[in-house]
């Protein structure tokens, strides 16, 4: 599972020529599923970008406090392309989960997400659907995080070094 987090002071989604979600500060998701995702997979993914510590505190100190702490909103949109795998120069998803399954998926994720923090504060996009999402990034703010690689010998980055995209333990 791939996400890129954005700190934002507001982001909107539109479908159709319809805004159907909007946020003030907080936090705009892009999540893309793997085929090989599972309910661990999520669950730490979830956990992450709950507690990711982009914003300041009340004393000015960056990097210090999460979506959560400061009580700010959170904007969801499933997005397959983070999945991509280029042939030549050309787009392949086949690492991405299919729709039926991925719907699913991104729900419980969703489900989730309004069950760890504050159901009022997580919005999200049509999940399939063509959308034009609208940004605008405070920084800008942009991180990747992806989850462990199955099958790693442990998630724990303190516990490993990242080489290009894999999680390697240090101990390897």
């Amino acid at each position: 599972m791939k996400a890129v987090v954005q700190r934002v002071t507001r982001a909107s989604v539109t479908v159709g020529g319809e805004q159907i979600s909007a946020i003030g500060r907080g936090i705009c998701v892009l999540l893309g599923i793997s085929l090989e995702d599972t309910q661990k997979e999520l669950e730490h993914m979830v956990r992450k970008i709950l507690n990711l510590r982009v914003f300041e505190d009340e004393s000015g100190k960056h990097w210090a406090k999460s979506v959560m702490d400061k009580q700010y909103e959170v904007l969801c949109i499933s997005q397959f392309t983070l999945q991509c795998v280029l042939k030549g120069n050309k787009p392949d998803f086949h690492l991405a989960m299919p729709t039926e399954q991925a719907e699913s998926f991104y729900n419980s994720f969703l489900e989730q997400l309004r069950k760890t923090y504050r159901p009022e504060l997580i919005k999200d996009g049509t999940f399939g659907a063509y959308m034009q999402v609208h940004i605008q990034n405070d920084g800008p703010v942009t991180i990747e995080l992806e989850s462990p690689v199955p099958g790693a010998a442990t998630s724990d980055p303190k516990q490993c070094i990242i080489i290009g995209r894999n999680w390697i333990p240090k101990n390897s």
